[in-house]
């Protein structure tokens, strides 16, 4: 099966059980989705009632397809992405919302709904909050709003939630998702990017639909939906989730280098529901690890970072190195320049990508000891307005990325 391909098996039940106004699809690339969210799903059927049709689509990881009846809406199961080890599961959920598009569409959907593995939080309200503002206010792109613990979610809050404000000027707090809603026209959209792209590498195509929405001059709105825990961050085997992650991110600013350059501010956009009771934190980040880390990067990867750094990124960095524990703060600039620095060195290939990325690691732990040591005792409001600052960093911060990134020979670092 082609990447983010559906089966033939599959392709004959949807020409069974098609038109449908509405797809809700709960992916799972270890098979047990249903499982982990049957009961959200059912409840949130009959807050659906209205929709004239709706299809579930559920990923069970299997080769074949099936269609079984729930509550009198017809569920398809089929396997929306190839089979691997624990390693694969990145990958195999981007090409599981690829094909969740591609079914959207061959099904006429004029809304989609998606929700990722991890589901456990999952309620009814989740998939209505998602699919209400597309089905009864023709809003495009519902993007969700989780209540995160101050240490969860960092490379959300400390690059992808910032840098997509500051590039498409809208201020959303989770912009690849990964719980989102779609329309019709969006989906569309999506579609022929895909296809756009295919000659490349599209990989994964989450941090594409922000700018697309915003290019395609579409809708866009938040939804609070509550918890969504993660796993504890596996800080020492954080390489390749960052360059899974980053690498996507900044072949899509490649991309869309003329879109980006031309917001000059951020908007805030809709939001609907309200944030809940912020969960406890629990468990404790360990600094003196995360700051030994980001010592030995300085030490060993002096030579990798000054193709990538300005000189007086290299100095701060030298500079904050030597500091003891109790002293480590990275400014907001300096993490900004770093960021958009390695942006810019993966556009033009300053070294090879797979490398360049790896070597963003120590830096990133630098940053997360340096939040870790400022938020300790910090309540929800203070963590908020430490947020709302790095944000404004970023803005700050655009002018001489866009100057860098339109004329590169200008500066070698």
């Amino acid at each position: 099966m082609e990447s983010g391909a559906i089966s033939q098996p599959a392709l004959e039940q949807i020409a069974r059980i098609r038109p449908a106004d509405l797809v809700v699809g709960v992916l799972s690339p270890g098979g047990n989705g249903w499982e982990a969210a049957s009961g959200a799903v059912r409840e949130a059927i009959g807050a659906l009632a209205a929709s004239p049709r709706t299809v579930l689509v559920v990923d069970d990881g299997a080769g074949g397809a099936r269609v079984e009846e729930e509550q009198s809406l017809p569920v398809l199961f089929c396997q929306l992405s190839e089979p691997g080890g624990p390693e694969a599961v990145p990958q195999r959920i981007y090409d599981a919302y690829r094909a969740m598009f591609d079914v959207s569409a061959k099904m006429g959907a004029r809304a989609c709904c998606v929700i990722a593995p991890g589901m456990q939080a999952v309620t009814s309200r989740w998939i209505d909050r998602l699919v209400r503002p597309v089905l009864e206010m023709e809003f495009d792109l519902v993007t969700p709003r989780y209540d995160r613990r101050k240490l969860e979610g960092l490379i959300n809050r400390a690059i992808l939630s910032p840098l997509s404000r500051a590039l498409y000027g809208i201020r959303i707090e989770n912009p690849i998702g990964p719980d989102l809603g779609f329309s019709g026209r969006l989906i569309r959209t999506m579609l022929d990017y895909h296809v756009a792209a295919r000659r490349g590498s599209p990989g994964n195509p989450l941090p594409s639909i922000v700018p697309a929405a915003v290019g395609g001059k579409l809708r866009i709105c938040e939804a609070h939906l509550g918890a969504r825990h993660q796993p504890p961050a596996d800080y020492p085997n954080l390489s390749s989730l960052l360059a899974q992650i980053l690498g996507p991110v900044f072949l899509d600013m490649e991309h869309n280098a003329a879109l980006w350059q031309r917001a000059r501010r951020s908007e805030a956009v809709p939001a609907f529901g309200g944030p809940e009771v912020a969960p406890e934190d629990s468990g404790a980040v360990d600094v003196r690890r995360l700051i030994d880390s980001f010592q030995l990067g300085a030490k060993n990867l002096q030579d990798v970072w000054s193709l990538v750094l300005s000189p007086t990124s290299l100095l701060e960095i030298r500079k904050l190195a030597r500091l003891p524990p109790g002293q480590f703060r990275m400014s907001d600039d300096l993490w900004v320049w770093i960021v958009c620095d390695f942006a810019l060195a993966h556009r033009i290939r300053a070294i090879n990508r797979d490398h360049l990325l790896r070597s963003f690691t120590p830096l990133y732990l630098g940053w997360v000891a340096s939040y870790a040591l400022e938020m300790e005792g910090a309540d929800s409001a203070a963590v908020d307005g430490r947020l709302e600052r790095l944000a404004l960093a970023y803005e700050a911060g655009k002018p001489r990325l866009v100057s860098r990134w339109r004329w590169p020979d200008r500066f070698n670092p």
